[in-house]
C-alpha cells in the first residue's frame, strides 16, 4: 500500500483528505494544534523547527501532500525540503494552493495556466510556494488551486455560525464574483488525482459562479431561521472576479458540480436564533 504523508491533518483540507484516504492507503498525518491526538499515524510537527527530515524517514512517502499553515518563511523553509525530498526519491509532491494567486486580477474568472499576480500579502505567498516546485519533474508535482472552502465542519462555517448565533453583523462583498469548493467533493476530486497519479495544475470548484453576498446568504437561509445583519462592503464601483475555473485539466463530469449541489453538501435543519 502507498505511503502517503499530509501536511498539516489539523486543518480543514488536510483533515478532510486523511479520512477520504486512510481507508485505501497508508496515511500519515502532521498535525500541531490537536495536542490530544492519540494515533500512531498522526505525529506531531511544529513547522518553526527542523524535525521534517526524521518524520520523511519514519513514514517513507511516495507521495507528500502539503496542507499546512502557519509561519509564511517557516512554511517556506518546509516546502524547499519537500521539494528536495521529491527530487532525491521516488516520492510525487502535491501543494495546496487557491485563489489568491489572481487576486491582482479583477476582470474575469482565472484558468489553470494563466499568469499569476496578487496584490495581497497572503496570495504572493501562495506564488511563491508555487515557484519553488518549478524545478520539480512534471509528472512528480501536483498543485490544487481551490476555491474557498466550506465543510459541514470547516473553521469557515464555524465562523458564520458564531457571528449568527452573537448577531455579529456578517460582512458580504456584493460585488465581488467567486465559485467555492464543498470539502465533501473536494476531497473526493483530490482522490481521483492521486488513484490516477494525475500531475500538472487543477483548479476545483464550483463549475458556476455566484456574488460572494449572494452565496454567504444562501449558506445562512439553508441553516438559520432567523434575521441577520449583514455589513455590505464595496471596494469598487465594478465587479470584481476572484474564481477559478478548468480549462486544461477538467476531470470527469460526475466530478463536477454547481453552486446549488454544493450548498446541499453543507446544509443542515434550519434552526430559529
Amino acid at each position: 500500500m502507498k505511503n502517503i504523508l499530509i501536511l498539516g491533518v489539523s486543518g480543514t483540507i488536510g483533515n478532510g483528505l486523511y479520512k477520504i484516504l486512510s481507508p485505501y492507503y497508508n496515511v500519515y498525518g502532521t498535525y500541531f494544534n490537536n495536542k490530544d491526538i492519540r494515533n500512531k499515524k498522526k505525529i506531531f510537527f511544529d513547522s518553526s523547527t527542523t524535525q521534517l527530515q526524521s518524520i520523511l524517514k519514519i513514514t517513507k512517502p511516495k507521495l507528500i501532500i502539503n496542507a499546512l499553515k502557519g509561519e509564511q518563511l517557516d512554511l517556506i523553509n518546509v516546502q524547499r525540503n519537500t521539494v528536495d525530498y521529491c527530487m532525491k526519491k521516488d516520492c510525487r509532491l502535491m501543494f495546496i494552493s487557491g485563489v489568491n494567486v489572481f487576486d491582482a486580477f479583477h476582470n474575469y474568472p482565472s484558468c489553470e495556466y494563466d499568469k499569476t499576480l496578487s496584490e495581497s500579502v497572503y496570495g504572493k505567498f501562495q506564488i511563491t510556494m508555487e515557484n519553488h516546485m518549478l524545478k520539480v519533474p512534471f509528472t512528480k508535482k501536483v498543485i490544487i488551486r481551490s476555491a474557498i472552502v466550506f465543510g459541514v465542519k470547516s473553521k469557515r462555517l464555524k465562523e458564520i455560525d458564531f457571528k449568527v448565533e452573537n448577531k455579529i453583523p456578517i460582512e458580504v462583498f456584493p460585488n465581488t464574483i467567486i465559485n467555492f469548493a464543498s470539502l465533501y467533493r473536494l476531497t473526493q476530486q483530490i482522490h481521483f488525482i492521486i488513484n490516477h497519479k494525475l500531475s500538472g495544475i487543477f483548479h476545483l470548484g464550483t463549475d458556476n459562479l455566484i456574488s460572494h453576498s449572494e452565496l454567504i446568504k444562501k449558506i445562512i437561509s439553508s441553516r438559520y431561521m432567523t434575521k441577520i445583519i449583514y455589513k455590505r462592503i464595496y471596494s469598487s464601483n465594478e465587479i470584481r472576479y476572484l474564481a477559478l475555473l478548468s480549462k486544461k485539466n477538467r476531470l470527469p463530469k460526475y466530478l463536477h458540480y454547481t453552486v446549488n449541489q454544493g450548498l446541499e453538501d453543507i446544509k443542515i435543519v434550519s434552526k430559529k436564533i
